[in-house]
């Protein structure tokens, strides 16, 4: 009986130290840089670090630019990026092209990245800068013009036909959809996914242009108007960092709380890119209502009572 009564004390404080190592792991930084956009950056921005903090694996911060070209505080904006250990680019200078990060924050988020750090580009973010060489490398595949860089498209089989500068179109997309993502190469982000599923309120980005090197197509969807396959997920590799692109994650003025936040499957993706652009590992699970190749699954719009801009 002695003996029992001890190995239940020991199971006992076991599980304590566990839950207390668990409560004091250490925490993955992320800084969030916002300020501009055609988007509804604040929104985005609050979402992001909301979905990311719920998880109990993230701290968020959040570097807002000056507002202005000729504000005078850019003298003063730079985001300490070696501080954090995953960056979220949620800016976007497509309609004010005069907005743009000073050169010397630009070399800082370069080197960032170059020497190891972690960059997710969030939707819209693959919009800007296509005058600034280095990041046109980092994303690999961007909002662009018809004589500028390479577009992906994709056939049934999963080939990719290479499209070169000049020919097709330039990056474009139709209405919204529910689109349904199909993954084409396996990998720490989306392991023990359904090869298919349905994300709600898609943009699917027609002819997205760049460099295309070092790149790695995770997804693909198939467009609802011209019925062709264009990737919706990429990762790419820059000097010893890593790089997360996606056309998901749409939020426009206006919207508040919108189904594509609310997809539990773009949630999760989120979560677990921001994990592995931090530590090259997943440990995040596949919720049991992650949506399927014929469902959609959302989270009810009263999780984040958001008021409007």
């Amino acid at each position: 009986m002695r003996i029992k009564i001890w190995y239940v004390l020991f199971v006992i404080l076991g599980c304590s130290f566990y839950a207390a190592a668990q409560r004091h792991k250490k925490l993955i930084r992320v800084l969030i840089v916002d300020g501009f956009s055609n988007h509804d950056w604040k929104q985005t921005s609050a979402l992001t670090k909301q979905i990311l903090e719920e998880s109990k694996l993230f701290t968020v911060s959040v570097s807002t630019t000056p507002g202005t070209p000729d504000d005078p505080a850019w003298e003063n904006w730079d985001p300490q990026f070696e501080n954090y250990d995953v960056v979220i680019q949620n800016t976007n200078n497509i309609q004010s092209p005069a907005l743009k990060w000073p050169v010397r924050v630009q070399q800082h988020l370069e080197r960032y990245v170059r020497d190891g750090g972690g960059l997710y580009v969030l939707h819209s973010a693959n919009n800007a800068f296509p005058d600034w060489p280095a990041y046109n490398d980092m994303i690999g595949l961007g909002w662009r013009s018809k004589d500028v860089g390479y577009a992906l498209q994709f056939d049934a089989n999963n080939h990719i036909d290479s499209i070169a500068p000049g020919q097709g179109e330039g990056t474009n997309h139709g209405e919204r959809f529910n689109a349904v993502i199909n993954i084409i190469n396996r990998h720490p982000i989306n392991m023990d996914y359904p090869q298919k599923w349905k994300t709600v309120s898609m943009e699917v980005y027609r002819y997205a242009r760049g460099p295309a090197k070092n790149l790695t197509v995770l997804s693909v969807a198939t467009d609802s108007v011209t019925h062709k396959i264009w990737p919706v997920e990429w990762i790419v590799k820059y000097g010893k960092g890593r790089v997360y692109a996606s056309s998901m994650g749409h939020l426009w003025p206006g919207d508040v709380y919108p189904p594509a936040y609310r997809c539990v499957g773009f949630e999760t993706t989120m979560i677990r890119v921001a994990e592995w652009l931090a530590t090259k590992k997943v440990t995040y699970a596949v919720p049991a209502n992650f949506p399927t190749a014929a469902n959609i699954s959302l989270r009810p719009e009263t999780d984040f009572p958001l008021k409007k801009n």
